[in-house]
């Protein structure tokens, strides 16, 4: 039976990869018909770069999280989604110790390749970041290596 979308967020809400902590990651909002995913971060202090904020890399990798999370849930079943390429444009600092907000979305979900997008803002709705990228979709068995938040 398919979760609805609400049930799909507790879901992904609880059991979470292992940067999830690290990241501070929370799913608000998903659209799994539109490929859509709403996200906050709050990274841990350790990802500060030297001048306070959020280093770039850190960022790269909240957006590839919320990417990969929208072609995920509109796939409708368990895949992962290793990124082909990924580029990422930085528009503003990433003020550390504040919450961060993501949206993804999934542009397009084939059998051989996906292209997905995210855009990364601050509490003002400031575009901090975008990330565009493509990944191979590849139904998965098997354990998953998940952690569970409880």
């Amino acid at each position: 039976m398919a979760l609805n979308d609400d049930d799909l967020k507790a879901r992904m809400n609880r059991f979470v990869p292992p940067t999830a902590a690290i990241l501070g990651q929370e799913i608000l909002e998903i659209d799994s018909a539109a490929g859509r995913v709403k996200m906050k971060f709050q990274p841990i202090d350790a990802c500060r770069n030297p001048m306070g904020n959020v280093q770039g890399g850190i960022v790269v990798a909240m957006l590839d999280d919320a990417a990969a999370f929208a072609a995920i849930i509109k796939s409708g079943k368990r895949i992962g989604i290793p990124t082909i390429e990924l580029k990422t444009s930085f528009f503003a600092p990433a003020k550390a110790g504040v919450p961060l907000y993501a949206e993804g979305r999934c542009l397009k979900l084939g059998k051989r390749v996906a292209f997905m997008e995210a855009d990364l803002f601050d509490e003002e709705g400031t575009l901090l970041a975008r990330l565009t990228t493509s990944a191979i979709p590849i139904e998965l068995d098997g354990p998953s290596k998940l952690v569970d938040r409880q």
